[in-house]
């Protein structure tokens, strides 16, 4: 579809149901990479991102299943930890693999995502934070290859700026980690405690989620869980703006109100 057309001036009346948070349901799926057995995830919406997400966790050797708004993800010790090229570029979410791979495989490559065009997204502060749990990195024709032969180690992180993203991967590096994590300036928005929410669910010891400071204490492994994705509070704000700026009556259901302040 090319164009959308708008006839305004209507009324918007009715009720309808809030699906599962995309920022949410990536880095959950992500997360499954870490753990060993059947993990379980509802209320995960029909996107391509989602779609595109399941293909990388195929290529990394896991299976999949699809059942409509349900998800389960059979995970093991991967048998690949690169990214395909065409999948890193699908989408720009795909980086957030890179702290589960990492953390499960000691080892991960991957390229420069592609994706949505919403402006620039440094990875600088996904490098440094995996450096500084002892990562090391290097770059060749436009990959990215990082590395922790003696696995990771816990260590304080300090962020210029609360980048959800490289909250997650740090989260999601640290883990497995030896020793404490603690993360400085980290994202407080809803996803990042649903993250937290499903590893606790497997095993993991992370506390101050939704926080600016977050701290995980190192667990030797974890284990598969079943999980509910938090409703999208994006789309909740957009029905709503919908409503009031056409003196509607809307209900919406399926909504965290306390995810909307």
């Amino acid at each position: 579809m090319h164009n959308l057309i708008i006839n305004g001036g209507k009324r918007l009346e009715g009720s309808i149901s809030i699906h599962g948070a995309k920022n949410s349901v990536l880095p959950l799926i992500a997360a499954t990479v870490l753990s060993d057995g059947k993990s379980v995830l509802h209320n995960c919406p029909d996107l391509s991102d989602v779609d595109a997400a399941l293909e990388i966790v195929g290529a990394l050797g896991l299976t999949y299943k699809k059942n409509g708004s349900d998800i389960e993800i059979i995970s093991k010790q991967p048998s690949s930890d690169v990214i395909p090229d065409e999948l890193m570029r699908s989408m720009r979410s795909s980086v957030m693999f890179l702290g589960a791979i990492l953390a499960r495989c000691r080892r991960a490559v991957i390229t420069l995502p592609g994706g949505c065009r919403l402006g620039p997204r440094p990875r600088d502060i996904h490098i440094k934070a995996l450096k500084r749990l002892g990562a090391s990195v290097k770059e060749s024709n436009g990959r990215l290859e990082f590395s922790a032969a003696r696995g990771l180690n816990g260590a304080d992180v300090y962020f210029r700026f609360p980048s959800v993203g490289a909250t997650e991967n740090t989260v999601m590096a640290a883990v497995t980690a030896k020793g404490i994590t603690r993360i400085f300036g980290a994202a407080r928005e809803p996803e990042i405690k649903d993250l937290a929410d499903f590893l606790n669910k497997s095993g993991a010891r992370i506390s101050g989620a939704g926080t600016g400071k977050i701290v995980i204490k190192g667990v030797p492994s974890l284990y598969s869980a079943e999980h509910t994705v938090i409703p999208d509070r994006i789309e909740a704000a957009t029905y709503m703006a919908a409503a009031a700026i056409t003196g509607g009556f809307v209900t919406l259901k399926n909504v965290n109100a306390g995810h909307l302040t």
